[in-house]
């Protein structure tokens, strides 16, 4: 299928339930704003995107103190299917919908993949608790909204890779929101979106597509420019000491290089 009719058929499901999504919305925005929703693709689909996902061995591997994960943004040397899902979710008319949803004047897709893309976590990897970086790539527009679409059948919550979001810090409980076959998930990006991935315990690949929307504005009046910043699981406080110490590092650099000293490949680079 063609991203144009993959997003002919994300519009009606997400416009089929556009005033529930907006109150799921609305009553989490105070803290972290988010909304999920299941069936979004006919199941069939779902199941033919998870079947061409590529193999952890032509995937990258990120893998340190803050994050496990394979990532994949180079998609042309993937099935043509992963590309045109990603970019389904950049068609307009899904941007714009989204982005109503959330109570968002101005949105805007990220051609470039910048940090999207693919994702996939298997046994013993896992995602910190972060902030993402509050832009794009040419440090321009802000980083608005995060979009996950979960595509492993049967995955149990009891698995782990599930997302959690911390609205009120490491000290209170976290949201946990299963990556449930064939769900979108999208969670607002601020300075307070305090965000990670559990730890995967099962035997077996959690696999994800994601993208992110910008805007010319940030989400809110207060938020000032970051990079991505780790911590430390409230279990692990020496962890959380170094990647606070590591954040602050980065944050300097950048306050010299505003574009960093290098560039992050993490983007699709297209002939």
């Amino acid at each position: 299928m063609k991203r144009v009719d993959l997003a002919d058929l994300i519009y009606t499901a997400i416009l089929s339930q556009k005033e529930i999504l907006k109150k799921q919305f609305n009553a989490s925005k105070d803290a972290i704003g988010y909304f999920f929703m299941d069936d979004v693709l006919p199941i069939e689909i779902a199941n033919q995107i998870n079947a061409v996902f590529p193999n952890p061995e032509a995937m990258v591997l990120k893998k340190s103190i803050r994050e496990d994960k394979y990532v994949a943004a180079q998609m042309n040397l993937y099935e043509p299917i992963l590309e045109e899902i990603i970019y389904a979710f950049q068609d307009d008319r899904v941007v714009q919908l989204i982005a109503e949803i959330c109570t968002i004047e101005e949105a805007f897709a990220d051609k470039n993949l910048y940090a999207g893309g693919l994702s996939m976590m298997g046994k013993n990897q896992f995602l910190n608790p972060h902030l993402d970086n509050s832009h794009d790539k040419d440090r321009e527009r802000w980083r608005v909204l995060n979009l996950l679409y979960y595509v492993t059948p049967n995955w149990d919550e009891a698995y782990g890779g599930n997302l959690e979001l911390w609205p009120n810090g490491l000290k209170a409980p976290q949201i946990t929101l299963h990556s449930k076959f064939n769900r979108l998930v999208v969670m607002a990006t601020h300075n307070g979106s305090l965000h990670s991935v559990s730890p995967v315990v099962y035997d077996g690949f959690r696999c994800c597509v994601s993208n992110y929307y910008f805007s010319k504005k940030p989400l809110l009046a207060t938020d000032s420019f970051h990079v991505t910043s780790f911590r430390g699981r409230p279990e692990n406080k020496i962890t959380d000491t170094i990647l606070q110490l590591d954040s602050w590092c980065r944050m300097a650099i950048r306050k010299v290089f505003k574009k960093g000293i290098k560039e992050n490949p993490h983007v699709y680079k297209k002939d």
